[in-house]
């Protein structure tokens, strides 16, 4: 009863602040605030925190009679909406260990986790505590990002655990089926049990990729030995396409999905398949464009494999996420500069998004032994940040850095930089050179609202190999990013035949914080119609470019938008004539 009345108090008394002209708009400090949460304290003493004074506002809101809606309510309180500044809500669940058809040196070897993870890593962590579960994982970040103040309409389902085109395809069905279902019944199906998993073996230490592989089918012999396979972890494509369907109009839509795989495991087959899953994105793991290093870390393939997945993905519309590694066996700081170069300066590369994730040694690897020996040793801090420095200001601006450093708990890294802000270091020290970076990351609008009068539209075109790509933008003055579209124009036949004779949209964004679906707030950037524009600009193109169909690759709970814009429904993507 007491925290009821303390939480209504401080509604009540926000609001008041709210109301005062000589305040600001915008967050208050916490100056403002601590005298407010001081004469409303918690039963026992102590301060609410930003997520019990949010759950609040949701259950008393009425009863204080306060004019404050929850948004500004929101906007009020220290809130950071950084998770959700890029327009959407990521939701990462993990897929439970399967073997891996790589051996490569320097990944660790946790039979935990799905390949290259590793326990305490906050996201494997959680995936743990829900025993892997797709539907557990994906309804308890929903319910976390909702209780922080995220709005969570628009959801970015990242899958991640290893290879997934290499998982079993029932398994990857019922994998998406179940994320699905929790993002359709989020929020009207009552709340559900999260508990924390059993616990299982120890990590390996200083095992190869084959011992992984052997624990790993042991494990899954044995579960299955105790449970006999059922239908639990399969599901038809019927059964999927009925998930994806409800969300289409559901109130936490689906608008990306992203999985991450090796070239060597992308193929015509395997790329129609993530299509009918409805994937939108896929991460792949490049690592080198030096066939040399990744022969000396086992990657398994090499650098013409991963030219024909990257080509073959682009045919497909995919937007294209490549993660590469300095520092591996092999290499130098001076070869990672020119291979990193590779990267955009190869026609048949030239991503859409990087990370970039400098090799650390950790004890359950391989690369042990080549530490061990004197035939490995991790960059020293100079030569490191020399490296991320120069990749930070060579991404082009169509690239998107999404992260430089992996998030490897400092106590598992036996050699190598544990620093965890080093993409922080590296911006000041640019900043303080006068360099600004022009990748999208570092330009993105987020919460700042522009005026669309004040916007400047601009066009980058490159070529990709099989395609021209057109990357259009809405920029501010300053070339803050606002909006974007990637078009791509394709040369030659397409092995799609849906695609064929057809321009492709493979991505829309438009910045700031997520918005509600529905809303028409005039500041919100993602209600301006940004999008619509340039896919009306991304029309005319193709027009004028003599293609007969404009075509995009939809996630499931974008397609609705889409044929309010007069695209139909086909088999894999979505199209209109020009």
């Amino acid at each position: 009863m007491q925290s009821r009345e303390s939480i209504i108090g401080i509604i009540r008394a926000i609001d008041v602040l709210a109301e005062d002209p000589r305040i600001p708009a915008g967050a208050l400090s916490f100056d403002m605030l601590r005298p407010i949460l001081r004469r409303f304290p918690k039963d026992g003493g102590g301060f609410f925190a930003t997520a019990q004074l949010i759950a609040g506002f949701r259950a008393f809101h009425r009863e204080a009679a306060v004019s404050l809606t929850e948004a500004e309510f929101l906007s009020r309180l220290r809130f950071r909406s950084t998770r959700t500044g890029s327009g959407v809500a990521p939701v990462a669940v993990f897929t439970k260990p399967f073997p891996c058809p790589g051996q490569c040196v320097f990944c660790p070897n946790d039979t935990r986790m799905p390949k290259s993870y590793l326990s305490d890593e906050p996201g494997a962590q959680r995936a743990e505590d829900n025993q892997f579960d797709p539907y557990r994982q994906t309804w308890a970040r929903l319910h976390a990002l909702h209780a922080t103040g995220h709005c969570i309409d628009k959801v970015e389902l990242i899958l991640l655990g290893g290879t997934w085109t290499f998982d079993p395809e029932g398994y990857q069905r019922w994998f998406v089926k179940r994320c699905f279902d929790a993002l359709n019944q989020f929020g009207s199906s009552g709340s559900l049990e999260l508990g924390r998993a059993h616990p299982v073996s120890s990590p390996l230490r200083r095992e190869s990729g084959a011992s992984y592989n052997k624990r790993v089918w042991d494990r899954l012999r044995e579960s299955m030995r105790e449970a006999p396979p059922t239908p639990c972890e399969d599901a038809s494509w019927s059964d999927l396409e009925d998930a994806h369907r409800k969300n289409e109009n559901a109130g936490h839509r689906c608008v990306g999905l992203s999985v991450e795989t090796r070239p060597d495991e992308i193929g015509l087959e395997s790329a129609t398949k993530l299509r009918r899953l409805g994937v939108t994105k896929v991460q792949v793991g490049v690592q080198s464009l030096d066939d040399r290093v990744l022969e000396l870390n086992k990657r398994g393939h090499d650098v013409a494999t991963t030219r024909a997945a990257i080509t073959l993905l682009r045919r497909f519309g995919f937007k294209i996420h490549a993660h590469w590694m300095p520092n591996l066996v092999g290499s130098s700081a001076l070869q990672d500069l020119h291979d990193f170069d590779r990267l955009f300066d190869d026609v048949a590369m030239r991503p859409d998004e990087l990370k970039i994730y400098p090799c650390s040694l950790v004890e359950s690897a391989e690369l042990m032994s080549f530490f061990d020996r004197g035939a490995w040793s991790p960059f020293g801090f100079d030569e490191l940040v020399r490296v991320l420095a120069y990749a930070m200001q060579r991404t082009p601006r169509y690239a998107r850095l999404t992260r430089v450093v992996r998030d490897i708990p400092a106590t598992q890294i036996v050699a190598g930089s544990r620093v965890g802000n080093l993409r922080e270091l590296v911006d000041r020290q640019l900043a303080s050179a006068g360099v600004r970076c022009a990748e999208i990351r570092n330009r993105e609008l987020r919460a700042r609202a522009e005026s669309s009068d004040r916007l400047i539209f601009r066009c980058t075109r490159y070529d990709a190999s099989v395609t021209e790509e057109c990357f259009f933008e809405w920029v501010t003055t300053n070339d803050r990013i606002a909006a974007f579209l990637r078009l791509s124009l394709p040369k030659g036949l397409s092995p799609i035949e849906e695609l064929r004779g057809a321009a492709l949209i493979r991505e829309v964004h438009v910045y700031g914080p997520a918005t509600p679906i529905g809303t028409r707030k005039r500041a919100a950037s993602q209600h301006r119609g940004l999008g619509r524009t340039l896919i009306e600009r991304a029309q005319e193109e193709a027009r004028l470019r003599g293609f007969g169909r404009l075509s995009v690759i939809s996630a499931v709970g974008t397609k609705s938008y889409y044929r309010s814009l007069g695209f139909e429904d086909g088999k894999l993507y979505q199209h209109r004539s020009v």
